[in-house]
């Protein structure tokens, strides 16, 4: 038998006669390295989880005209200075005053499945506009006009006279409109009624430029700055620009968050190593007389130092890989219940892990194990 087998018979053996104390340390350095996995699973994956939650508050930024053209090719231009696969929604506005039963009325022509996903917060009583001739209406128009969901009404535009030649009769565009879904957010949205880029055209008769964009984009607050730098760099016709209110809320909430999750697992890793220093002190104090032999025997004082720290390594190994295990399951818990979203599995958290577990189970080993090698071999046999 090789004195690496030996050594490590040796380790299990001693393990297994204290049973219920090593089990309480193995207990404890699992639960640490379960918190440990589990919070650091989370505070990577956090930025991408509140990201996400953020983005239901809509746009975080926004384009408008650099010149006085500003169309929906150049919206294309600046939304290609962005990484594809960051770009959750790009909601381009046209604004035009319309007539409904005579009255004025402000539209908004944009693209709907865009406005959907950079504004995911609007609640649509009905369904959004899918087809041509189909309008959107905000709560408050809705209200002063009697409009309901399924009904028609005759939207009107007047076209610009002073393009009209001396003489000419100039005529009201009109579309009769289908309403397909009631606006209610809440905010001034409700006071537009909305339809397609190309209702408008033809509505209006021209394509006319966009008034302003608004972009949900999935990205912390620094590489939003980069893009919108980029952007206000590269495309000349648009004027990029952060909203405030949603990108520094987001980063003074996930700041906070990782700190929170930080602060936590430190104390967890301190308590882990009070708990384990407790079981080793204990074990050193019941195994005196054992180490009190062996060094009246010759043993040296390296050797009893590697035999208690191989113990403590060991555990720390064990509880490491079920943690690794544990964290991910409790990581995938709270995700879900937090954030409803799942989380990926992280393989380098594992050799991370097991390697934290030991590096702490041994730190916290060390003074009960150097208490080992100062016990005199004459008092313990002599019974004091």
């Amino acid at each position: 038998m090789t004195k690496r087998k030996m050594f490590f018979r040796m380790i299990v053996a001693s393990l297994m006669r204290r049973r219920s104390r090593m089990l309480v340390a193995l207990l404890s350095i699992a639960i640490g390295a379960t918190v440990l996995s589990g919070l650091v699973t989370i505070y990577y994956d956090v930025p991408r989880q509140m990201g996400a939650e953020f983005r239901n508050y809509g746009a975080n930024m926004i384009f408008t005209a650099a010149d006085k053209d500003f169309t929906l090719e150049d919206v294309n231009q600046g939304a290609a200075q962005i990484s594809k696969s960051d770009i959750v929604g790009i909601a381009p506005y046209r604004y035009e005053n319309v007539r409904i039963n005579e009255s004025p009325v402000v539209a908004a022509a944009t693209d709907m499945e865009g406005a959907k996903a950079a504004s995911p917060y609007w609640s649509v009583d009905g369904e959004w506009p899918s087809a041509p001739e189909q309008l959107l209406v905000g709560a408050n128009v809705a209200e002063s006009y009697r409009l309901k969901t399924g009904s028609y009404i005759t939207v009107s535009y007047t076209p610009d006279l002073e393009s009209a030649e001396d003489g000419e009769v100039v005529q009201d565009n009109f579309i009769d409109f289908e309403i397909t879904g009631i606006l209610d957010t809440g905010g001034s949205e409700e006071d537009y009624v909305y339809m397609s880029l190309e209702d408008m055209e033809k509505l209006t008769g021209e394509a006319g430029n966009i008034d302003v964009a608004e972009l949900s984009i999935s990205a912390q607050s620094d590489q939003l700055t980069a893009y919108m730098n980029k952007i206000n760099s590269n495309v000349s016709t648009v004027n990029a620009r952060l909203v405030k209110r949603v990108t520094a809320s987001e980063t003074t909430v996930l700041t906070k968050l990782q700190a929170l999750v930080l602060l936590v697992t430190i104390v967890v890793l301190a308590l882990t190593m009070i708990c384990v220093a407790t079981t080793m002190t204990a074990v050193v104090a019941e195994r005196r007389k054992e180490i009190g032999l062996r060094k009246a025997i010759g043993a040296s004082d390296g050797s009893i130092i590697k035999e208690f720290m191989g113990e403590s390594m060991l555990l720390g190994f064990i509880g490491g890989v079920l943690g690794s295990v544990l964290g991910f399951i409790f990581a995938q818990e709270v995700s879900v219940n937090v954030f409803s979203s799942s989380i990926s599995f992280k393989p380098l958290l594992v050799p991370i892990t097991i390697i934290v577990s030991i590096a702490v189970t041994g730190l916290s080993s060390l003074m009960p194990v150097k208490s080992a090698t100062e016990i005199d071999p004459a008092l313990v046999l002599k019974g004091e």
